[in-house]
């Protein structure tokens, strides 16, 4: 088998159904395996993956394992020869693992692939590649200047050597994972892709950036700021720096101190809420079920050529392909009042994310 794609999920049962129906396409010229590990899950993912997705493999753990050991527990199960870590709140085109793995065959020693990924509202997440946050480099960004933080000498749509990649989206070979020991337990949530990137380099291996295709991550889905949030990214750091770096006493206490308040600075970014003026749903037929539940009247187009300011733009995944999708809301990022929302194939709910720190929005109709 070439690829098992592993994806640990937990209490988003709807961005979970709406990312299998993108891995499903996405994989479908390629000998592969989907396994979804469910963390305990309150709402009902478990159910949703058994009667939609027979051909996955579901594990369901009966308590929530973190980040790392759920990771960990599903790749134990696989069979590809390459592995693909996925968030459960991303939606990947229907070439990109393709090409991801083209791609990775080319290499020599290779580590880890990862790929450009933007939000759900169509902008550059900068995280897709990073340098090592050693101390020095973390003090700069805890002072504001991230030159030395992200890998800025890649452009978005290159293709590179980088240090770090973000979890979210990672491809390697099951060998390269297991030599390394996989995701170091220690950690529960945050800083689990720094520490395995960094142990990968340490052993050798080259990590890539493949900016030559795209993956919506919703991210305030899985990184929804609150002080859970800067608790478990607080002690992720402290792990990250004892396990890899050993520097002064008073060295450490300024990195830790700066950590500290970085993270209680950002415990709740501020979102500036975006007016919905109009409404454009691309797809073959109206839909006045949609139009009731949300109480606005729909424009419904085939193609769309421009957008306006505060529209909404609603896909349709009967008509358009992830592929179709990825690329309008790239097209039109510098608009950043157009937010956007996807109907996925044979579902009956419309969901998005209009930024990269809050939660995203599920509507039923």
């Amino acid at each position: 088998m070439k690829l098992s794609v592993i994806v640990l999920n937990y209490n988003v049962r709807y961005f979970l159904e709406l990312c299998l129906k993108s891995v499903e396409a996405a994989i479908s010229d390629i000998d592969a395996e989907i396994i979804v590990v469910d963390n305990n899950s309150a709402d009902d993912s478990c159910k949703m993956v058994r009667e939609r997705f027979p051909k996955v493999k579901l594990i369901e753990n009966k308590t929530n394992f973190g980040f790392s050991k759920g990771n960990n527990i599903g790749v134990a199960q696989a069979k590809g020869e390459y592995i693909c870590i996925l968030n459960p709140d991303t939606v990947v085109a229907e070439d990109t693992l393709t090409k991801v793995l083209n791609f990775a065959d080319q290499q020599s020693n290779l580590g880890i692939v990862g790929c450009k990924l933007i939000d759900g509202a169509g902008n550059f997440l900068p995280e897709s590649k990073r340098n090592v946050p050693t101390p020095e480099v973390a003090l700069k960004k805890i002072l504001g200047d991230t030159t030395t933080y992200y890998a800025n000498h890649l452009k978005p749509d290159s293709i590179g050597v980088t240090n770090v990649l973000v979890g979210a989206f990672m491809v390697l070979k099951r060998a390269v994972y297991h030599a390394v020991n996989g995701f170091d337990e220690d950690y529960f949530m945050y800083g689990e892709d720094v520490d395995l990137s960094y142990k990968i380099l340490n052993k050798g291996y080259t990590n890539h950036y493949y900016g030559h295709t795209t993956v919506i991550h919703f991210k305030g889905e899985c990184t929804f700021r609150n002080r859970v949030y800067a608790k478990n990214f607080n002690g992720s750091m402290q792990i990250f720096y004892k396990k890899h770096f050993k520097k002064s006493m008073v060295f450490e206490a300024l990195i830790w101190g700066g950590i500290k308040g970085l993270t209680f600075l950002n415990l709740q970014p501020s979102v500036k809420k975006i007016d919905v003026k109009s409404i454009v749903f691309l797809s073959n037929n109206k839909n006045t079920l949609l139009e009731s539940a949300l109480d606005k009247k729909i424009v419904t187009k085939r193609k769309i050529e421009s957008v306006s300011a505060h529209q909404q733009i609603i896909f349709d995944n009967n008509l358009l392909s992830f592929k179709e999708i990825i690329a309008i809301m790239e097209s039109f990022q510098d608009c950043n009042t157009v937010t956007y929302r996807i109907i996925p194939r044979a579902s009956n709910f419309v969901i998005g994310s209009d930024n990269k720190v809050s939660r995203g929005n599920v509507i039923h109709f």
